[in-house]
C-alpha cells in the first residue's frame, strides 16, 4: 500500500471532521427562506417531488422517503427521465424540491421551463446562490460547504451529507408542524421493527364476542366451557359490565390440587379478585412488561373510563413480532 494503515486512519478521521463541519455550518443558514419553504409545502394541495441527478439523486430518494414516512406525501422524480415523459408525474398543485450543488445541473435546468409554465413552486437546495437554479426558484436553501472530504474535490462527499441533513431538517420541521405522532408513524410503518414497536394494545386485543366472560354465580364447569371456547386460558368474571375477577387455568388446577370438587363451585368462589389490566391505548410493548412482572399470559384492556374493551394475550404479541 502507498500509505500505511495509520495514515489511512487519520484520513478517515479528517473526512468525518470535514463532513461534520459542513453540516454544522447549515444551522446558521436556517432562516426566513427555510420558514417560507415550510409554508409552501404546508399550504400545497399536492405532493412534494424531490429531484436531483447522480449522487444528489440518491440523496433525493432518501429525502423523499423520509418526507413520506413522516407525513408529507412525496416522491422522487429523476430529472433525466423527466425530460422523457416523467414530467407528467408533476401536477400543478405539487411542490418541486430541486437539488443541485452547483445549481447548473443540465437535467435539472432542462425541467425548469415546464415547471414554471405549470405554475409549480420550486424550492432549490443548492450551493450556487447565483446559479440558474437559484434565480428560477421561489425559495433557496443554501447547502454550500467549505470543502469536500474528497482530497481531489471531485467526489460529492461533504456536499451530499449537507444536503441530506437539510432534507432531514425539512422533514422533522414539517413533522412537528403537522403534529405527527407515534400512532401516525405506526400507520405508515406496519412492517418491520419500527411498526411493531409502535403497535398498541388495541391493535392486537380480542374484542366484542371474543372476550370470555361469566357471572360470579356461574358454576366453574360452565366457566371452563367458556375458557375452552374462547381459547385464551382465562375468563373474566363480570357483574354487569364491571370486571370483578378473573379465572385462569392455573386457578382451576390449584383448586383441584387441594382435592376440592371445583367443577360444581361458583366462579366467584375461585376467581382472583384483582385482575391485571392495561389501558387499550398503551403500546403493546408495555403489555409485555406487565405480563413479565406478574408472570401472566393475558391482560384485560380498559378504555379511559375503566370499561373492558378487550383481552390481549401473549400469543398475540408473539405473532405480531412485538416480543
Amino acid at each position: 500500500m502507498a500509505k500505511d494503515l495509520k495514515e489511512l486512519t487519520e484520513t478517515a478521521k479528517k473526512v468525518i471532521r470535514i463532513e461534520a463541519a459542513g453540516v454544522s455550518e447549515l444551522a446558521s443558514r436556517i432562516g426566513e427562506s427555510f420558514g417560507r419553504s415550510l409554508e409552501l409545502i404546508l399550504s400545497a394541495r399536492g405532493k412534494v417531488a424531490v429531484s436531483g441527478m447522480g449522487k444528489s439523486g440518491l440523496i433525493c430518494q432518501k429525502i423523499a422517503a423520509t418526507l413520506a414516512s413522516t407525513g408529507t406525501s412525496s416522491f422522487f422524480l429523476h430529472p433525466a427521465e423527466g425530460a422523457h415523459g416523467d414530467l407528467g408525474m408533476l401536477g400543478k398543485d405539487d411542490i418541486l424540491i430541486a437539488v443541485s450543488n452547483s445549481g447548473e445541473t443540465e437535467e435539472i435546468i432542462r425541467m425548469l421551463p415546464y415547471v414554471k409554465r405549470m405554475g409549480i413552486k420550486i424550492i432549490a437546495m443548492t450551493g450556487g446562490l447565483e446559479s440558474t437554479l437559484s434565480k428560477n426558484s421561489d425559495e433557496v436553501l443554501d447547502i454550500a460547504v467549505t470543502e469536500e472530504a474528497c482530497p481531489m474535490g471531485l467526489a460529492p462527499t461533504a456536499s451530499t451529507t449537507a444536503t441530506l441533513a437539510m432534507g432531514d431538517a425539512l422533514a422533522v420541521a414539517l413533522l412537528e408542524a403537522k403534529d405527527f405522532k407515534e400512532e401516525d408513524f405506526a400507520v405508515l410503518h406496519p412492517a418491520g421493527s419500527l411498526g411493531r414497536k409502535l403497535l398498541k394494545v388495541s391493535d392486537l386485543m380480542h374484542k366484542g364476542e371474543e372476550i370470555p366472560r361469566v357471572a360470579p354465580d356461574v358454576i366453574v364447569k360452565d366457566a371452563l366451557f367458556m375458557m375452552t371456547e374462547k381459547r385464551l386460558g382465562l375468563t373474566g368474571v363480570f357483574e354487569g359490565t364491571n370486571l370483578v375477577g378473573v379465572i385462569t387455568d392455573g386457578d382451576i388446577r390449584r383448586t383441584l390440587e387441594k382435592g376440592e370438587s371445583v367443577l360444581s363451585m361458583r366462579a366467584g368462589d375461585i376467581m382472583g379478585a384483582a385482575p391485571k389490566t392495561i389501558l387499550d391505548g398503551e403500546l403493546a410493548e408495555k403489555a409485555i412488561s406487565v405480563m413479565e412482572k406478574f408472570s401472566i399470559t393475558a391482560l384485560f384492556a380498559l378504555d379511559n373510563r375503566g370499561n373492558v374493551t378487550g383481552v390481549v394475550h401473549l400469543h398475540d404479541l408473539l405473532r405480531a413480532g412485538v416480543v
